[in-house]
């Protein structure tokens, strides 16, 4: 029986791990081919190596997204392992954060290079050939940083503000060529970056039991949960929904005084 992403070829960044790969694992589960882009080459490796065990339609790359040629490389390997790329989901990303007069031009830059240049990079590589075709599907992984603020998570919130923009833009422009762009955007979500930044305070403990008890439920998100967003997102139970941000933070975002 045909999946719901049946038909979709759908790049991946940031895939070796945390909601990358519950994406990975979401979409082949329905039916789509996949490539596999992450910079850490070894886990990369590994997760490929299991997944095409088992009999997965995918492919990889180790590349880091900052790297402008190397992603055109990666698209062009792509259209030759799984078919012309139709889906790209711009999941890579890094959390910089700081006070902003403490913040250094490095952490400036690596924060903007990632998290906004490199999924312009993506996207500027699978776009023509989405054009040329029969159009495609751009997800951009946001993130509630992208409407609200978090003191002291300097410059991050800029990025992905910028990044929401970016899908905008990107989504106006190529409506008209059957080029659907939207973000999405978890809130906490249980991967190895939160427990990282539980780990950064004094009481790791107490840091996580004031996230938890920030969100209305009580608890935070699992990958699965966003991923399943994403296969939505990415199939064509959604056709209409462009230039759009879809929310999946258990209603954090919501309260005024959490």
């Amino acid at each position: 029986m045909a999946g719901r992403l049946t038909g979709k070829r759908i790049l991946v960044t940031g895939a070796a791990q945390g909601i990358g790969l519950a994406m990975v694992r979401a979409f082949l589960d329905e039916g789509a081919a996949v490539f596999l882009i992450d910079r850490d080459e070894a886990l990369l490796a590994d997760v490929s190596n299991e997944l095409a065990g088992q009999g997965a339609p995918i492919a990889h790359r180790a590349v880091d997204i900052t790297d402008e040629q190397g992603i055109a490389r990666a698209v062009s390997q792509a259209a030759s392992t799984i078919g012309e790329i139709n889906a790209l989901v711009n999941n890579a990303g890094i959390n910089v954060f700081a006070e902003p007069l403490q913040t250094t031009d490095e952490e400036w830059q690596r924060c903007f290079d990632v998290n906004l240049k490199g999924a312009w990079n993506c996207c500027k590589a699978v776009l023509p050939g989405m054009i040329a075709g029969d159009g495609g599907v751009i997800l951009n992984i946001a993130s509630t940083h992208a409407f609200t603020i978090i003191p002291h998570t300097f410059p991050y919130p800029l990025a992905k503000h910028a990044l929401l923009g970016m899908t905008k833009s990107l989504a106006l422009e190529y409506a008209g060529r059957n080029v659907r762009v939207n973000a999405l955007a978890p809130g906490y979500v249980s991967t190895q970056k939160v427990v990282d930044y539980w780990n950064s305070f004094p009481d790791p403990e107490a840091a996580r039991a004031q996230t938890l008890k920030l969100h209305p439920g009580g608890r935070i998100a699992t990958p699965r949960e966003i991923a399943l967003a994403a296969v939505f997102m990415i199939s064509d139970e959604c056709p209409f929904m462009n230039a759009a941000c879809l929310t999946v933070d258990g209603g954090l975002s919501v309260q005024q005084h959490p």
